[in-house]
C-alpha cells in the first residue's frame, strides 16, 4: 500500500471498527461525531477500498444462528499448479478468502454457506474441481476474540 492515511482517515477507519450505529442513517450519525458530512464519509469508505487501505467493510455474522456454516479448510496444492488452483477455489461464491501459507497445507480458505450441506457440497465440489483432498476444519466452539488496533498512532513504513 503506498497510500499514506491522512488524520480524518484515521479517526474514520478507528470509529467504524466497531458500534456503528443502528439506524436508517449510520453514515450520517457517524460523519456528524467526526464534523463529517454523510456523503464524505462515504466518498472517504469507498477511496480507501479502493486503494485497498481497507480489504472489506461489513458486518460480521455468527451465520450458524441463520442455519449457515463456517468451514476452514485447507489443501496441499503443488507449487506448480497453486494459480490455477486458487482461481478455481476462488470463482466459488461460498469462498469467503484465501490464504497462501508456507506449510504442506499452503492454501487455507474459509467457506461461508447457507446450511451445513450446502457447505459440505462445496468442499466435495473444490476437491472434484483440484483433484485434491480438502482438509475441512468446521468450528467446534465460538470464541470472541476482538483485535482492536490504533489507526491515529499509525505512522506506517517499516521498522
Amino acid at each position: 500500500m503506498s497510500e499514506k492515511l491522512d488524520t480524518v482517515d484515521a479517526r474514520l477507519i478507528e470509529r467504524l471498527h466497531g458500534n456503528l450505529p443502528l439506524s436508517d442513517r449510520p453514515f450520517a450519525e457517524v460523519g456528524a461525531e467526526l464534523g463529517l458530512g454523510e456523503d464524505e464519509v462515504l466518498e472517504r469508505l469507498r477511496r480507501l477500498l479502493s486503494q485497498g487501505v481497507l480489504t472489506r467493510f461489513g458486518p460480521l455474522y455468527q451465520i450458524e444462528r441463520a442455519g449457515g456454516r463456517f468451514v476452514l479448510a485447507a489443501l496441499e496444492v503443488p507449487p506448480a499448479r497453486f494459480d490455477a488452483v486458487a482461481a478455481q477455489v476462488n470463482a466459488l461464491p461460498e469462498v469467503a478468502h484465501n490464504y497462501r501459507r508456507e506449510h504442506s497445507l499452503n492454501m487455507w480458505f474459509v467457506v461461508a454457506a447457507e446450511s451445513a450441506e450446502r457447505a459440505e457440497a462445496v468442499l466435495e465440489q473444490i476437491a472434484a474441481l483440484t483433484g485434491l483432498r480438502v482438509y475441512a476444519f468446521p468450528k467446534e466452539r465460538e470464541y470472541f476474540v476482538e483485535l482492536r488496533l490504533p489507526v491515529t498512532g499509525w505512522r506506517g513504513g517499516g521498522a
